[in-house]
Formats: structure tokens, C-alpha cells, sequence
């Protein structure tokens, strides 16, 4: 057997590319919330691969875009700042595309200046032929000296083994940071916010998601009147107008219960346990402005 290996990756690009279920594919758990919907991510998620060989610690990162709020500048830069912090950088992009669009440019600069080693991985191949595939991997190959191209489609279990047996090849002989059975460093109450995000997004229109952001006040556990365990999780999604609030309560209540029956089933299956969800609906107005919330999504 040779040498340990361990390291630190980030996973970049466009909003909407496919990271979180990339991520979610390697590690074959649930550490980042998927949604068709622009800036589902808004932290860096750190997802962890452990293996007897190696252990590879890796960051899904916002996706850029052009920031209109505070909020989106901090989730930009958090993005890039990872370049200087990792062994190997993991650039993600459609196959669909013809040339270097203005997202893809703005990050494979920022690759060029970091000089790290890099793999292009080229997400979505069963929707192009293999002409135009080949066509794209040359663009790419004439602007930087990537380490190695996977084309995969995300869902693949086989060509996500080939993902991760590329980093291998790069990442140094090192110590274990993270113990075998830890696979994120989000806590249970953070991915708890997410799931309640997620199901949201899922529900709700194109004009509501991105102003809206997650709390949860209370997470406890407590033996029901059975002797059964039991988390209390009381939450709040605030949101940026009162038009907005009636939009996520919906008629009678009946959309809010949809997003918190949703998201209770799916916090119960990580936790193994009953869950007791209620959530609350409030306006915040100018929350994607304010130092307190946007430092939650800053690089810890």
C-alpha cells in the first residue's frame, strides 16, 4: 500500500452548474442542498471523502454571478478566496457550451493567476455529441494547463469515482484532519437551515428564493410522554418584503405547510428520529445588508 494521501479541493463555477449534486455524488451523502434555482449555495460547504488510502477535504463554493447585494459580493468572494487555500482546484462546467462564456472566463482567470493545479470537469455530456465535447476540451486545453479533463454526468457513480481518482493522483502525502466518520463540517442545526432552504426554493416562485434566509431558534431533543426520541426544531424564514410572506404562507397556509412537511421528513431522516418542525414566516427587509447575517456566510 502506498503513502496516505490528504488535501484540501474546491469545486467552483457558474451558479446553476451542478456543484451541490456533484458534491453530494462524492461524498453519497446529503452535505449541500440542490435546487434549480441560481445561488442555492451561499456558503462554503466542506464535504469530506475518507478512504484507506486518502482523505480529501473538499469545499463547494457559491457559484459566481454578478453581485447586486452584500450578500452576493461575500458569497463571490468567498468563492475565490479559496483558490489560495487548496491543493487542487475543481472547475466545473456544461458541456453545451460553444466558447468561454463571461462566468467561465471571470473564474478560469482567477485559475490562471493562482496557478494551482486544476482539473476541468465538463458536467451534462449526455446532452451534446461527442464532437462538440471534444471540440470544447480543446478551447479549454488552450487556455490552461489543466491537470486532467472529466467529462461526467454528476448522478454517475463510475465517473465520479474517475473525479476523485484524478485528485488522488495530484494531492500530497499527509496527516488525517478530519476522523473516518465525519463527512461535513456543518452542523447538524446548519444542514437542518438548509434542508428548511432547500424545500422552499423548491416551492416557491422565481422572485421570492434569494431573499430568503433561514434561522432556527430552537434544536432540542426530549423523550416523548411514550419514552420515544423527539427534536423540538422551531425555525424562521425571514424574508425581504410583506408581499413575500403571504407568497411563502400561502392561501390558508397551505404552501408553508407543504415546505415544513417536506423539510421535517427529510431533517428526520438525518437524524434518525421524530421531529417536531414548526416555522414562522417574518419580514426583514434589509437583511442582505446587514454585517450580523451576511458574516454567517463568510469563509470560516
Amino acid at each position: 500500500m502506498g503513502e496516505f494521501k490528504s488535501g484540501f479541493v474546491t469545486l467552483v463555477g457558474r451558479t446553476n452548474v451542478g456543484k451541490s449534486t456533484l458534491l453530494n455524488s462524492l461524498v453519497k451523502e446529503k452535505v449541500a442542498i440542490t435546487a434549480n434555482k441560481v445561488q442555492t449555495t451561499r456558503t462554503a460547504i466542506k464535504a469530506i471523502l475518507n478512504d484507506e488510502n486518502y482523505q480529501i477535504i473538499i469545499t463547494d463554493t457559491p457559484g459566481i454571478h454578478k453581485p447586486k447585494t452584500k450578500l452576493g459580493e461575500t458569497m463571490v468572494s468567498t468563492a475565490f478566496t479559496m483558490f489560495s487555500e487548496v491543493d487542487v482546484i475543481l472547475f466545473l462546467i456544461e458541456a453545451d457550451s460553444t466558447e468561454i462564456g463571461r462566468g467561465d472566463r471571470l473564474i478560469l482567470d482567477r485559475i490562471k493567476e493562482s496557478k494551482k493545479p486544476c482539473i476541468l470537469i465538463i458536467n451534462k455530456i449526455d446532452l451534446v455529441k461527442r464532437e462538440k465535447l471534444l471540440n470544447l476540451i480543446k478551447i479549454y486545453n488552450d487556455e490552461y494547463a489543466f491537470k486532467a479533463v472529466v467529462p461526467i454526468s454528476a448522478t454517475k457513480e463510475d465517473v465520479v469515482q474517475a473525479v476523485i481518482d484524478e485528485i488522488v493522483k495530484i494531492l500530497p502525502e499527509g496527516p488525517k484532519y478530519y476522523s473516518d466518520d465525519e463527512y461535513t463540517d456543518q452542523t447538524v442545526r446548519q444542514i437542518a437551515e438548509e434542508i428548511i432552504r432547500e424545500k422552499a426554493l423548491k416551492f416557491l416562485n422565481d422572485e421570492v428564493p434569494h431573499g430568503i434566509y433561514i434561522e432556527i431558534e430552537k434544536f432540542k431533543d426530549r423523550k416523548t410522554s411514550k419514552g420515544e426520541d423527539i427534536y423540538d426544531v422551531d425555525a424562521t424564514i425571514y424574508c425581504l418584503r410583506e408581499s413575500h410572506k403571504g407568497i411563502i404562507i400561502g392561501k390558508g397556509g397551505n404552501l408553508l405547510k407543504k415546505i415544513a412537511s417536506a423539510a421535517r421528513h427529510d431533517i428526520e431522516e438525518m437524524l434518525g428520529t421524530k421531529v417536531n418542525l414548526k416555522v414562522w414566516v417574518k419580514v426583514k427587509e434589509d437583511w442582505q445588508e446587514k454585517d450580523s447575517i451576511v458574516n454567517k456566510f463568510k469563509l470560516k
